[in-house]
């Protein structure tokens, strides 16, 4: 589009009944661009970004330096005793071994970017099976990796140990009590049960009130540990998040519940629980832990003037005048955004 120009939208119907052909042809256009751009922004954060990729290349640099540094010695030293040599000889099948699992590991994670939605990191491949419909308690087995039957095993014994403490039909009947909408606090008052009980409850059962509920749980480092996206709720890939989430305020001020409605850049509206806790699981002398919790739940009509703006990360966030922006956004022209440290 032409500088200084402006597209008449209030002509739009004018156009789409007497041009047919050339409207098809814009909204097939319009549909690719913005599918070529969801491909963009998730092959540039993959390769930017992801976790999962960056420690398997540097476990691969890592294997070839140690090949590389024991073939040297093997070469260019002198006499070697035999019990050395062996040393030598069996460090370099080990490493050569380790290389080589490496390298298939990110071959194939790697050619995983062509199939569209399908999980890759072993995080992203236990939400999309906590995410698949079908049995209350999905077999961990069904997992294809080692590290994602690990972390789902974990998390379906938390589960279970939620449910034995909470049980559904406890839940479900006193919801009622709670208020229009359903206050989460209330519950957990009248329940008897701490709120971050309740909150991973509301979010497992998903009961009258509830539907489309969310839930993002961090440590103390700000890193998500579980990701259950609320409906309409776009989250980013692992390892990177918005610093505006009240998740992140709530760290600050723990053993207190933050609500807040807060709307993302498409426009779309959602309220929010925030809560929390710390805990000394090794007594007095061990290490003081936090977690925090961030119930999510779709907001029916348009988001009031005192919604939070939030985005998904920075990297893919086009809000330009952010103030907790840390780096460029791939979508905004780098002249159109500001970029701040809080």
């Amino acid at each position: 589009m032409a500088v200084g120009t402006v597209p008449e939208l209030d002509q739009i119907t004018e156009f789409l009944a007497r041009f047919p052909g050339w409207s098809g042809l814009l909204i097939a256009h319009a549909r690719r661009g913005a599918g070529l751009e969801r491909q963009l922004v998730d092959l540039s954060d993959r390769m930017t970004r992801d976790p999962y990729l960056l420690t398997t290349l540097h476990e691969v640099l890592s294997a070839v330096t140690s090949v590389r540094s024991t073939a040297a010695i093997l070469v260019e030293e002198g006499e070697i005793s035999a019990e050395w040599r062996q040393r030598f000889h069996a460090n370099l099948h080990q490493d050569s071994q380790r290389l080589s699992l490496t390298a298939q590991a990110l071959v194939a994670y790697l050619d995983s970017f062509e199939a569209e939605g399908q999980a890759t990191t072993p995080q992203e491949e236990v939400e999309a099976w906590l995410a698949e419909p079908g049995d209350a308690d999905p077999d961990p087995g069904d997992l294809t990796s080692d590290a994602a039957r690990a972390m789902a095993a974990d998390l379906l014994a938390g589960m279970l140990d939620d449910r034995d403490a909470l049980s559904d039909r406890a839940l479900t009947e006193a919801i009622p009590a709670a208020g229009t909408p359903p206050d989460p606090v209330r519950l957990a008052a009248r329940l008897g049960q701490p709120l971050d009980l309740v909150i991973r409850r509301l979010a497992d059962l998903r009961p009258e009130g509830f539907q489309g509920a969310g839930l993002l749980v961090c440590d103390g480092s700000g890193v998500l540990t579980l990701r259950r996206a609320a409906q309409g709720f776009a989250l980013p890939r692992p390892g990177d998040s918005c610093a505006l989430w009240p998740l992140y305020h709530a760290l600050a001020v723990p053993q207190l519940a933050l609500a807040r409605i807060v709307v993302t850049p498409d426009g779309r509206a959602f309220r929010t629980l925030s809560f929390a806790q710390r805990s000394q699981p090794l007594g007095l002398d061990g290490p003081l832990l936090t977690q925090a919790l961030m119930l999510i739940l779709p907001f029916d009509g348009p988001p009031p003037d005192d919604a939070l703006p939030i985005g998904p990360a920075c990297r893919i966030c086009p809000r330009a005048d952010c103030p907790a922006r840390r780096e460029p956004s791939i979508l905004v022209p780098q002249g159109g955004q500001a970029q701040r440290s809080l």
